[in-house]
């Protein structure tokens, strides 16, 4: 009888899990991380997630076969780009079967036409940009190009325009709709079983890589089909981040995008982003002095900046300065901080500013080290009362969000 009770309370949590997983709409907040931390996956594992160059790849091969293209394309198979697509598609089939929401549907003849007339111009727009708007606007922003922020304003125009169009549209072309047929019951009942089928052969094509010494491409496979799989179970679309604020005035989308950035950007290691791991060299394309210390230096950074202060106050010009530190933890609870080993980490650990400013001061006698124990309880202490002061106050109203903001 528990044997019995127990398999009925599993199986119940299983089918639990299954709808909330597969049927039910995930929340776009959700889907915007989830998004940045795969993208991020893709970028550690390879190289930057992009679409356009995949789509390259096929109409390669298209017109090789066609007899128009010249030198024979690389393998779709093996190219990195078309396989993350590919897995990309997939995923997506795979939640809509998962979800007993696959059906073909008929649209309207001229929907069509804007379809393709549509493509071509995304296609002319990724080649002019070097990427579409995930490689051009997504990955580049993420990575902190200036392309990217350029490719956002077009898309912004591009948006605004489409727009106008679609309102007169429905103005002097309006549409009748075309008449839908419903799925069948048993077409409904198979499609999770079949969804299942093609999450297998993901799976199963991932090994198959790596029997073949192609691992990275059976990731890439892998992490596309991911992205279609959060894509479709949350409707989310970087054109609604664009479109909306038009048609709606709804933000939220501009909102998750600019949060996913944000993540995606912040797990981003330096040298995998830039040419050049010393950011601080940038500001001497705009003719300004450049200083670079070790930010874990106490005295060095005193030194620098009594200095560097000096100088702009008496000279009137500015100075850019980078201290170098180096944080022990992500850079929020959403960073996998999958980009550099514990040991490096320890290793960094071992020249903590504070630890050594305090060896320094010890040594030379200008404090005890029993000045330190106090000063070290001392400041346990105001940062106990601190937290329990935060604890224990009240929510600030909306209007206190800028009081003691200074830049």
């Amino acid at each position: 009888m528990a044997s019995t009770s127990f398999w009925s309370s599993l199986k119940e949590e299983a089918r639990r899990n299954y709808i909330a997983i597969f049927e039910q709409e995930w929340p776009t907040w959700l889907a915007g991380i989830f998004l940045a931390l795969v993208a991020l996956l893709i970028f550690l594992w390879k190289g930057p997630w992009g679409v356009a160059a995949g789509y390259r790849n096929l109409g390669d091969w298209i017109f090789f076969a066609a007899g128009a293209g010249g030198e024979r394309p690389p393998s779709m198979w093996l190219h990195p780009i078309t396989l993350t697509s590919f897995g990309l598609i997939i995923g997506a089939l795979v939640s809509a079967l998962m979800s007993r929401q696959f059906k073909v549907q008929r649209a309207p003849p001229l929907e069509y036409v804007k379809s393709l007339i549509g493509g071509i111009f995304m296609g002319a727009g990724a080649v002019l940009a070097a990427g579409c708007n995930v490689g051009g606007f997504y990955t580049a922003s993420a990575m902190l190009d200036m392309g990217g922020l350029a490719m956002m304003a077009g898309l912004i125009a591009g948006a605004w325009i489409g727009l106008r169009y679609v309102l007169w549209e429905m103005e002097h072309l309006p549409q009748k709709g075309v008449e839908q047929h419903p799925p069948g019951d048993r077409w409904l009942g198979a499609q999770p079983y079949l969804g299942g089928i093609f999450m297998i052969l993901v799976i199963a094509a991932f090994y198959a890589y790596s029997v073949i010494d192609e691992t990275e491409l059976g990731g890439l496979l892998f992490f596309g089909s991911l992205i279609g799989l959060i894509m479709h179970r949350s409707r989310f679309c970087f054109v609604r981040a664009f479109r909306c604020p038009f048609m709606t005035g709804d933000a939220e989308m501009v909102k998750i995008v600019a949060m996913s950035l944000m993540i995606y950007g912040m797990g981003t290691a330096v040298q995998r982003a830039s040419a050049h791991v010393n950011l601080y060299r940038r500001a001497q394309c705009y003719a300004m002095e450049v200083e670079s210390v070790d930010g874990m230096d106490v005295l060095a950074v005193s030194d620098m900046a009594e200095r560097t202060i000096k100088t702009v106050r008496e000279q009137k010009r500015p100075i850019f300065v980078e201290a170098a530190t180096y944080r022990y933890r992500g850079h929020s609870v959403a960073d996998p901080d999958q980009y550099r080993t514990k040991e490096e980490v320890e290793m960094w650990r071992k020249r903590d500013p504070i630890a050594h400013f305090a060896n320094v001061l010890v040594s030379e006698g200008t404090l005890s080290k029993e000045d330190m124990e106090r000063i070290a309880d001392e400041c346990a202490r105001q940062i106990e009362e601190a937290v329990d002061f935060a604890e224990k106050s009240s929510v600030l109203p909306l209007e206190a969000i800028q009081e003691d903001v200074y830049a």
